[in-house]
């Protein structure tokens, strides 16, 4: 049973949380209503998820977000916000965040998302992936981003990953980068590699040079 924090300043909004995915076995062990209470809940709780807002009063989630991965480094965090803008979608996935969500996601769909998160995915509300995906691709018009002939195959995380790859980045190297795990980071690798046909990191550039160039 995971273990989830909740953090929003909205009272209404943190006891429909609760509500919701403690009916889908999710063991909601604490609420926060602004990042410092949440920062000191996650030290001394040490949830498996952090579902965080970030408009809040004091410090907000954005800012919270790579603070909480430090303070509890083995919890994954992710956004549910009202926001959908660039800014804030960037600076969630360069923080570390698992997933981001937008509030108008249908209740079901939230705990499926979170489900997923636990089982090691991305969540990503339809229209934010697609931004991502779309910033991702914009990256190929400098050469180095990732064409539409792999970026289609590959979740945002695994995109990620395979971007930082190509930066020469180490296992260890890419799980500070993006706050999670070394193990999270093989298996998206060995995912990465499945999907796109290959045996090898090498391979898996060599590849991506060759899309880039097509």
């Amino acid at each position: 049973m995971a273990r989830v924090l909740i953090v929003d300043d909205h009272p209404l909004t943190r006891d429909a949380l609760a509500s919701l995915l403690g009916a889908h076995g999710f063991d909601v062990c604490g609420v926060a209503c602004d990042g410092e209470e949440a920062l000191v809940k996650a030290e001394r709780l040490q949830p498996d998820l952090v579902l965080l807002d970030l408009s809040m009063p004091g410090l907000d989630g954005l800012t919270a977000l790579p603070l909480l991965r430090h303070t509890a480094p083995r919890c994954e965090v992710v956004v549910l916000t009202a926001s959908g803008t660039e800014e804030n979608l960037l600076g969630a996935v360069r923080g570390g965040a698992a997933g981001y969500l937008l509030k108008t996601e249908p209740p079901e769909r939230i705990a499926a998302f979170l489900e997923g998160v636990v089982q090691g995915e991305a969540a990503l509300s339809g229209a934010i992936a697609r931004r991502l995906l779309d910033r991702v691709r914009a990256g190929s018009e400098h050469g180095n981003g990732v064409p539409d002939a792999i970026a289609g195959m590959l979740s945002a995380r695994e995109l990620e990953v395979l971007l930082l790859l190509d930066e020469h980045l180490g296992t260890d190297e890419i799980a500070k980068r993006l706050f999670i795990s070394e193990h999270t980071v093989r298996s998206h690798v060995k995912s990465l590699l499945r999907k796109l046909g290959v045996s090898s990191r090498r391979e898996a550039l060599e590849r991506l040079s060759h899309a880039r160039a097509a």
